[in-house]
Parts: C-alpha cells; structure tokens; sequence
C-alpha cells in the first residue's frame, strides 16, 4: 500500500496539485480501503474537509497507479 507522500507526489507530477490528506483519507474510506484514526480528527462521524468532486478522479487514480484499488 502507497504511503500519502508517494500518493501526493504522483498526483502533483501528473495533475500539478498536491491533494491534502484528508482528501486521501476520504477517498480511501469511499474506495473501501483501510484508514487508520487521525489524532486531530474532530468526529469520527463527519468530515470538515471532504475531497472536492473535481480531485477525486485524481487521487483514484493514484490508488490504481499504486495497485491499491483495480
């Protein structure tokens, strides 16, 4: 499984944006895969920054680049 960094430096070197963590982790939890509790995480119920619609086909492509999803 990719490291946020190595998924981070994909998605800047191919779409020149860096997505923030909390977009990965997002993303992540809607893909199904594994996330592990943030010590800043205000609810485990909601999300203050959830991953804009027009950055998510980036960072999936991410996941699949790293074979995490299919």
């Amino acid at each position: 499984m990719a490291t946020y960094k190595q998924i981070q430096e994909y998605v800047k070197f191919k779409y020149g944006f860096q997505p923030k963590t909390c977009w990965i982790a997002h993303m992540k939890e809607l893909c199904g895969l594994p996330i592990k509790p943030s010590h800043n995480r205000y609810s485990l119920t909601k999300r203050e920054k959830p991953c804009p619609a027009d950055k998510q086909e980036a960072i999936i492509d991410a996941f699949k680049h790293f074979e995490m999803i299919k």
